[in-house]
């Protein structure tokens, strides 16, 4: 068992990296104090701790505004970590387990050797840990909650996943200096969050010139039939599970099925989005529209072996509208998701 010494000290990985970094609150560059077991910043003099070897870089919201909702999500993560390692016993379980996805076997395909990699809003820190595993990227995964930090901290370090640092932090308050990774994922946060657009501005920052954002939204109309269900079980007591394909899934577990009930459905904070929005996001932020799933043109599949860093097309308002009535007809699978890919322009 780690003692309590060495489960404070900051994490090799990050003091090797130490110059990316900046102080939460003022924005000064950060050191690692000489017993290693403190992040100290040389404007403010602020002085950050680590738990379990995670770095506790969280800087709150400096804001009066009653719509801010960090700290309700935040506490409902807490009590909900997602997703579970419960069915992941290995790195190869893992593996397995994310190459059945067609995203993450496309992603870890195709990241370049040597490339700097953040995932803002990691949860549990399933991707980064899958992508760590890899010889030569080095990922940084970081997340408002603590206990979601934790999981994905014991399984990397039970199964010495080296490439990867878990760290605390709130995404509108960064603890990275500008321009400094290649790759930035964040998937399924900025719609919990009171300014998704304000909080795009805030990571794409983060991304090197020609580096590249990975985003996922709830869709304004993909997510609809996860609205009605919603709606029917607040009405019926939380009746009628079997409605969400997931939920009558013979193959998935009780705590599985419960941690996706709550992340869907119960969650106290969520807005949805549509692909000309965030093209919208991307053209204000210097970002150049590369790729999406579903494809943003209509009639278009998405193939198996989808070049993800190829530019695409942008489809026209009718490719969306007919892609996101795609969304709509099926249902609305994956909670009524898509992702969005562009590359900061140089």
């Amino acid at each position: 068992m780690e003692s309590d010494v060495t489960s404070s000290v900051v994490p090799s990985l990050m003091a090797q990296h130490i110059d990316i970094f900046v102080c939460p609150s003022c924005g000064g560059a950060l050191h690692v104090s000489s017993d290693r077991r403190r992040i100290e910043c040389s404007k403010c003099n602020l002085s950050f701790r680590s738990e379990k070897g995670i770095p506790l870089l969280f800087w709150p919201n400096e804001s009066d505004s009653k719509v801010d909702v960090t700290e309700i999500v935040k506490s409902f993560y807490e009590e909900n970590p997602f997703p579970g390692y419960e069915d992941v016993d290995s790195k190869w379980s893992l593996r397995d387990k994310a190459e059945k996805g067609i995203f993450a076997r496309l992603l870890d395909d195709q990241i370049p050797y040597g490339w700097k990699i953040l995932e803002v809003g990691c949860g549990t820190g399933q991707l980064s840990n899958f992508l760590g595993m890899t010889w030569g990227r080095t990922v940084f995964a970081t997340d408002i909650c603590l206990n979601s930090l934790k999981l994905g901290q014991e399984f990397k370090e039970t199964h010495q996943i080296d490439n990867v640092v878990f760290l605390q932090m709130n995404l509108f308050r960064p603890a990275f200096k500008t321009d400094s990774f290649d790759l930035v994922i964040c998937n399924g946060v900025l719609h919990h969050t009171s300014a998704p657009f304000l909080g795009f501005q805030s990571i794409s920052k983060l991304i090197k010139k020609g580096g590249f954002v990975i985003v996922g939204l709830y869709n304004t109309y993909g997510r609809i039939p996860t609205d009605i269900r919603r709606f029917i079980f607040k009405l019926s007591g939380n009746r009628f599970k079997s409605l969400d394909p997931r939920l009558r899934a013979k193959n998935l577990s009780d705590i599985r099925k419960h941690i996706w009930f709550m992340d869907q459905y119960k969650n106290p904070h969520e807005s949805k989005h549509t692909i000309g929005e965030a093209l919208s996001w991307f053209d204000q932020s210097g970002v150049e529209f590369i790729n999406s799933i579903p494809k943003s043109t209509a009639f278009e599949p998405f193939c198996p072996e989808e070049k993800l860093f190829k530019a695409n097309p942008r489809g026209t308002r009718l490719d969306h509208f007919f892609v996101q009535l795609g969304m709509l007809l099926s249902g609305g699978r994956e909670g009524g998701f898509f992702i969005m890919i562009g590359r900061k322009k140089t």
